[in-house]
């Protein structure tokens, strides 16, 4: 019983996250921030080539306690114009609730961002964390 009403209890706490979010509102949301702060890097060699990056990038597979995590990001003129999860913890069906209520919020998050630099997801930490690792590992793979 006491797992069920803490999952009853994480699926409203992330709608309630979602429409917050939806809504635009940055209020009391338990977040902190993670990831590497990192930007999509700008490509040349430094001796005067400013080719802006275009293309899609995967990134290295995280692992967490609960699962592997990867994303793959679409990146056209130097700027993320998506960014798609390749795997999430799926290994039990309360991983995978999470990861399908979190995934369009940290979507949400990178392409806000236009960086690995994103809210973590209160309920969703180490996801929320893998998934920037991930995302910063492609987008160093802009270069």
């Amino acid at each position: 019983m006491r797992l069920r009403t803490l999952t009853l209890a994480l699926a409203a706490s992330a709608g309630i996250v979602a429409a917050g979010w939806q809504a635009g509102a940055a209020h009391e949301v338990a977040v902190a921030r993670a990831g590497s702060g990192g930007t999509v890097p700008a490509s040349g060699d430094g001796a005067g080539s400013s080719a802006a990056p275009s293309g899609s990038y995967q990134g290295q597979t995280v692992q967490t306690r609960y699962g592997p995590v990867q994303v793959q990001v679409t990146v056209s003129d130097g700027k993320i114009t998506d960014v798609a999860a390749l795997q999430l913890p799926q290994n039990d069906g309360h991983s995978a609730r999470i990861s399908s209520a979190v995934e369009p919020m940290l979507r949400s998050e990178v392409l806000s961002a236009q960086s690995a630099d994103i809210q973590t997801i209160s309920g969703a930490t180490y996801t929320s964390e893998a998934y920037a690792s991930s995302l910063q590992s492609a987008l160093d793979n802009t270069r």
